[in-house]
């Protein structure tokens, strides 16, 4: 088996084509919580030549994550981690999305920084949603005590409880805007690994859970989105494992979040579209 090992979590449409574009040469150790989409994706990328192992994993518990950084440790060299996992607002509750999405994320950067190579790289796939400021408006306060609480202490924080997040779209944009400030955070404690952790924030990109998101209540929304847009069309999840290769192998980038959501946020912020940052 290949010594150096892609650690890929989540085997839904943007895992599959970051695990395509990074796996060559390598053994991918493709995780997700549904083993159905685990094992399809599986054979998908070994039908394309890829050496895969799979294994279990359900982001919100630590235990579980610790026990798939320590499997991947086991098989080699850990040089990549890709976190894709997470949930939608039309997915889930705010209390699912915030111990997924942004403690499950917070847990993920924690226990790999354990097990990952020097020279390794880690990429948090976020959201365009964490550069809304206005679905998440957070004080200089609160932003720092989402990069710096101790991650068991994150769903104690008073902004974070459930009379405060009764929204899951509101609960989604602060988990993605927390991720974007807890890659930062963690890019201190990853470098004295002699290792690097970005994020990516991409925007509409055609995946079932995407059309999934598109075809609910926010419909007319998205289309607007897409619409008004710098690029006038939504992504695709090879353009997103393009940007994503360059964050996991540019040696002297960490700490950053790249926006990738064709000028959506670009749109707003120049007020074609009723929603502003």
């Amino acid at each position: 088996m290949n010594t150096k090992i892609v650690v890929v979590i989540g085997a839904g449409g943007i895992g599959q084509a970051i695990a395509r574009r990074q796996g060559s040469g390598h053994t991918v150790l493709l995780a997700d919580l549904n083993p159905t989409t685990l094992a399809a994706a599986a054979e998908a990328l070994e039908a394309a030549g890829h050496t895969v192992a799979t294994h279990p994993v359900d982001v919100a518990s630590r235990d579980s994550v610790r026990t798939l950084a320590q499997a991947a440790a086991q098989l080699g060299d850990v040089v990549n981690v890709v976190h894709t996992a997470g949930l939608s607002p039309v997915q889930a509750s705010p209390e699912a999305i915030l111990a997924v999405d942004l403690v499950g994320v917070a847990i993920v950067l924690d226990e790999f920084r354990h097990v990952v190579a020097p020279g390794g790289s880690a990429l948090v796939v976020s959201s365009m949603a964490g550069h809304m400021r206005a679905l998440a408006p957070l004080t200089a306060e609160q932003e720092h005590a989402l990069a710096y609480t101790p991650t068991d202490e994150l769903l104690a924080l008073p902004f974070l409880s459930p009379d405060a997040v009764t929204d899951s779209g509101a609960a989604y944009a602060l988990s993605k805007r927390a991720n974007h400030l807890r890659v930062q955070a963690t890019a201190v404690t990853w470098g004295e690994r002699g290792a690097r952790v970005n994020s990516i924030s991409p925007g509409i990109i055609l995946t079932p859970l995407a059309k999934e998101e598109m075809s609910g209540p926010g419909a007319a929304g998205y289309q607007a989105m897409i619409k008004n847009s710098a690029a006038g069309r939504v992504g695709t999840t090879d353009e997103v494992a393009t940007a994503a290769a360059y964050l996991l192998e540019a040696g002297f980038v960490t700490g950053s979040d790249l926006l990738i959501d064709g000028g959506v946020i670009a749109a707003m912020n120049a007020g074609r579209l009723g929603l502003s940052q």
